[in-house]
This record gives structure tokens, sequence and C-alpha cells, in this order.
């Protein structure tokens, strides 16, 4: 086998924890982000939730963590912080059983101050990476969530 054919065959082959590489690029990406957005007094996961209340809100605080792909408890623990600074509200919805999660006018310019600094930090990330790097990661963790998604193989 040719040497440039024996490297490829290397490379296709797992190596290591995929897990636990994900783990370290992820806290890698968001020690970055959090440099950027802790000038705004906000946490990545703060700016996140607060996006997406203002974006889809009003919403059920069930679709919005089906949308961020969270534990609704977890989901419920991440609101309060937000409320209690009153970027969010969570106010009655349809019927009596339901709430709805709604972003408030500071939390409309809080995400506002938070979308400025987040676009400082996907802008040196692409420079660090690299556009090219950066869009094929995007490519292929699209890819593999939508594979993960089907749950063919998921253990009862």
């Amino acid at each position: 086998m040719p040497q440039a054919d024996t490297a490829i065959a290397s490379i296709a082959v797992p190596r290591g924890c995929t897990n636990l590489k994900l783990r370290q690029l992820s806290r890698a990406v968001t020690r970055h982000y959090d440099a950027y957005i802790a000038t705004t007094g906000l946490k990545n996961t703060q700016y996140a939730l607060l996006s997406n209340a203002v974006l889809f809100g009003p919403i059920q605080p069930s679709e919005l963590a089906a949308r961020m792909r969270l534990d609704p408890s977890t989901l419920t623990r991440n609101l309060q912080p937000l409320i209690a600074q009153g970027w969010l509200v969570q106010g009655p919805g349809d019927n009596a059983r339901s709430r709805l999660v709604s972003a408030t006018d500071q939390g409309r310019a809080k995400r506002a101050e938070g979308q400025r600094a987040w676009k400082q930090a996907q802008l040196a990330l692409n420079a660090r990476l690299g556009p090219q790097r950066v869009a094929a990661l995007h490519a292929l963790v699209d890819e593999c969530m939508a594979v993960l998604d089907l749950g063919d193989d998921e253990p009862a």
C-alpha cells in the first residue's frame, strides 16, 4: 500500500474516546466565547437561552427545551437567573396548566449587547481556526446530529 493510502487509512480509524474529544473541544470553544460574552455580564448558556427566548417567544418551556436540546429540568434551573434579572418573564399560557416564557424589553436589550460580543467571539474564532475549518466543522456537526437524531441504535 502506498504511503499516502496508509496515512488515509490510519486517519479513518477512530482512536480514543469520541465523547472525551468532543468535550475537550467544547470546553475550549466555550472558554473562547466566555471571554467575550462575560463582558456583558452573561454566561454563554444565559446568552443562548436569552437569544432563543427573544427569537421564538412567547414560547412554552417544553418547546424551548426541545429547541435547545436541553433537559426540561436544566432549562427550568437556567431560566431562574434570567427571570431574577428581569430579562425574562414566565407567564400564563393557553390554559391553566401551561406557561409561556417571554423576553422583557430589558432582556431584548441585554440580548442585543450579548449578540455584539458573540459576533466578536465568532469572528475571532473564524480568524483563529480559519473560515474553511469552521464551515467544515459546522457541516460535520450538523451531519452527525442528523444521524444521531435518528436514534435507531439507542439502548432501550
